[in-house]
């Protein structure tokens, strides 16, 4: 089999080590064979020379909360858009996230399994991908979008996307054995209220604590699925990782007692700080946002940023994501600049979104650092990410990308010697 051999480029490998200057990565089929310095990497006489021209490579990024057959509209546009409109305009943005540098996802809700299966099989183009399906929520909560006009906006049910909708333990188990049946690889559960929602508000509590524990057990003691929370108010928080759900999203009200049992279960954290940001940017320059959703991002977003300053400096394992979807897909690396803002270093915002990352989607063996091994996930950046964080939030600084051994982006048009 050919070997690859990506060569003079300065490499950021995801694990904290120091740059490696000069760094040589063989790559054989999708895996990498070797990692190292000139000093210590033999190129084979054979293997095809891929010159870095001394950018900087680091492993393929994850982000571990996007939507990717959601970006919200106003509500004339999305009740008159037909059904299966959403699947093409689902299949743009896979490709925009991967051109992006982000070559793995966790889906948050709302895509597939056809979806990743299309990515899978090479018909479209795309990160690879964990799917929750549709996320649990009660009558009434976040992920229930009936207003009170009567007109419900909450997404459709069809096969292969069981209705979300479940109240008490037995619909809860019920619940999620659909969402397993339908080939979820996460369980996602709307533990609290939630920005976007017409009928509650964030510090709402959802599902008791026992009807989480259900969805554990359903999930996780049965059928080893780790489940996702959407957890935005204190209680909720704690209820969530009481009951042994394996990451908490968002968190913007997260208490003291809270990031004290999340240190003591190993929770992941996943701060999406963009997506309330987002919202606020969007009404300025549109009609997408719902004036209730304005509103609610007005009174969270310092709060949330806080939470997450918090949990960084108690040591709470924080996992990249963005809540893509929300915002337009393909700016979801300004969420770098905005874990650095809350104190983080360019060092460690970018193992949240490389190896912590992939250690949250239960992927450690394979993705999330450039190791022998490993898949051949890799993209080249123009400029140093650690003395700019913010170079990464700009596609065009992000000119090569390769998911799986095969190169998707090469807007260098890189020199290659076979």
């Amino acid at each position: 089999m050919a070997v690859t051999a990506i060569t003079n480029v300065s490499m950021i490998d995801g694990t904290g080590q120091e740059v490696v200057e000069e760094a040589i990565v063989l790559i054989e089929g999708n895996h990498i064979k070797a990692v190292g310095s000139a000093q210590t990497i033999t190129v084979p006489a054979n293997a095809r020379v891929v010159d870095g021209g001394g950018q900087y490579l680091l492993p393929g990024l994850i982000d571990t909360h996007v939507h990717m057959a959601l970006e919200i509209k106003n509500v004339q546009e999305s009740l008159l858009t037909p059904f299966s409109y959403h699947f093409y305009e689902a299949a743009q943005r896979l490709h925009t996230t991967l051109q992006t540098g982000i070559t793995s996802v966790r889906d948050a809700g709302f895509a597939d399994v056809g979806i990743k299966k299309a990515v899978e099989d090479g018909l479209i183009t795309g990160p690879r991908m964990q799917v929750s399906i549709n996320p649990l929520t009660i009558t009434g909560g976040h992920g229930d979008s009936w207003n009170i006009s009567g007109i419900n906006t909450t997404a459709p049910i069809y096969p292969g996307m069981p209705d979300g909708i479940c109240d008490g333990r037995e619909e809860v188990r019920k619940t999620v054995r659909e969402m397993l049946r339908a080939g979820a690889d996460v369980v996602k559960v709307h533990a609290t209220g939630g920005v976007s929602s017409p009928t509650d508000h964030p510090e709402f509590t959802q599902f008791s604590q026992e009807e989480l524990e259900v969805m554990v057990e359903e999930a996780t003691f049965r059928k080893g699925v780790k489940v996702m929370a959407h957890a935005q108010g204190a209680e909720g928080i704690k209820n969530a990782v009481r009951a042994g759900i394996h990451s908490i999203e968002h968190g913007i009200f997260i208490d003291d007692e809270a990031l004290e049992l999340m240190l003591e279960k190993g929770t992941y954290l996943v701060p999406t700080l963009l997506a309330p940001l987002a919202v606020l940017e969007a009404s300025e320059t549109s009609n997408t946002m719902a004036p209730y959703a304005i509103e609610k991002s007005k009174e969270v977003i310092d709060i949330h940023k806080r939470s997450i300053e918090k949990a960084y400096k108690a040591g709470v394992k924080i996992a990249m994501g963005t809540d893509a979807g929300v915002f337009p897909h393909g700016i979801n690396l300004r969420e770098l600049g905005l874990l650095c803002e809350i104190g983080m270093t360019p060092m460690e915002a970018i193992i949240a979104s490389t190896k912590t990352a992939a250690e949250c989607m239960g992927w450690e063996d394979k993705v999330g650092t450039i190791e022998e091994g490993k898949l051949a996930d890799l993209i080249l950046v123009k400029s140093n990410p650690l003395e700019n964080i913010h170079v990464l939030e700009d596609s065009e600084n992000i000119v090569y990308v390769m998911k799986d051994g095969t190169v998707y982006k090469d807007q260098a048009k890189i020199a290659v010697n076979s």
